[in-house]
């Protein structure tokens, strides 16, 4: 199994390290050609673009932005460090951020006071969101 050790924020991780450590982390995210990315399926445009915003506003905080490729019913994060030309802390941060907000579902919460979307109701339906 290959191990990664935390790096300074500009510093680059191996291919092997990325894989290793999205695979610990953030298993709906992958490694392609030099990029980690993740696709978000949304229930049509309305909910596209709340994630598109949102991922907006994520990296323009973090000053750290994504290229975005946006549809009808998803959307494709990639993230990439461009002055270190690789992927490096940077990335795993946003991308963890990003997943946190995006994937939130109060409802799940243990002691909830907000009941979220209600996806048993094709007219609330938002984000598809994963199963566990």
């Amino acid at each position: 199994m290959t191990q990664w050790r935390k790096k300074t924020p500009d510093e680059v991780y191996t291919a092997e390290e990325v894989e290793a450590r999205l695979k610990a982390e953030l298993p709906h995210w992958t490694f392609e050609d030099g990029w980690i990315r993740r696709k978000y399926k949304t229930s049509g445009w309305k909910a596209t673009l709340m994630v598109v915003n949102t991922v907006g506003h994520l990296a323009e905080a973090a000053w750290h932005h994504p290229d975005l490729a946006v549809s009808y019913a998803f959307v494709i994060v990639k993230l990439v460090n461009h002055a270190a030309k690789g992927i490096t802390e940077k990335d795993f941060a946003l991308a963890k951020k990003i997943e946190d907000v995006v994937q939130w579902q109060p409802a799940k919460e243990e002691g909830a006071v907000l009941e979220g979307t209600p996806n048993d109701d094709a007219r609330f339906k938002y984000l598809k969101y994963d199963t566990p």
